[in-house]
């Protein structure tokens, strides 16, 4: 399968498992409507429905669309990783039971991992 090319900021995030620093990223404070899609393979991944101001600098959803992201313990068995169902790219974390939503689900993402799609 093919992908987008990425550059060396997105390899580092997304193929070796990087997080991107709290406040930079380009999505953290987008309040457009549309679909946010997964920067390697353009898998549709969150909408903008499903996003939330967390207050942490990233951007924040309580939903995924279907099943296209994957639950992984990360590797410091702390946290729970999640990945592009597609193509495994690294995405970010998801914290459950903080009540910052009615789901109580914070999947925490870096905005280099995706591309966003508007509606407008």
């Amino acid at each position: 399968m093919e992908y987008n090319q990425l550059n060396e900021e997105e390899k580092r995030v997304i193929l070796k498992k990087g997080t991107e620093q709290a406040f930079t990223g380009e999505y953290w404070d987008n309040h457009k409507d549309g679909t946010y899609t997964c920067k390697q393979c353009n898998t549709p991944l969150f909408s903008s429905n499903a996003k939330f101001d967390s207050g942490t600098g990233w951007p924040s959803f309580d939903d995924i669309i279907e099943s296209n992201v994957k639950e992984l313990p990360d590797a410091d068995g702390r946290r729970i990783e999640i990945i592009c169902a597609n193509c495994g790219g690294h995405l970010g974390h998801v914290f459950k039971g903080e009540r910052l939503t009615q789901k109580s689900t914070r999947y925490c993402v870096n905005s280099v991992s995706l591309n966003f799609n508007s509606e407008a």
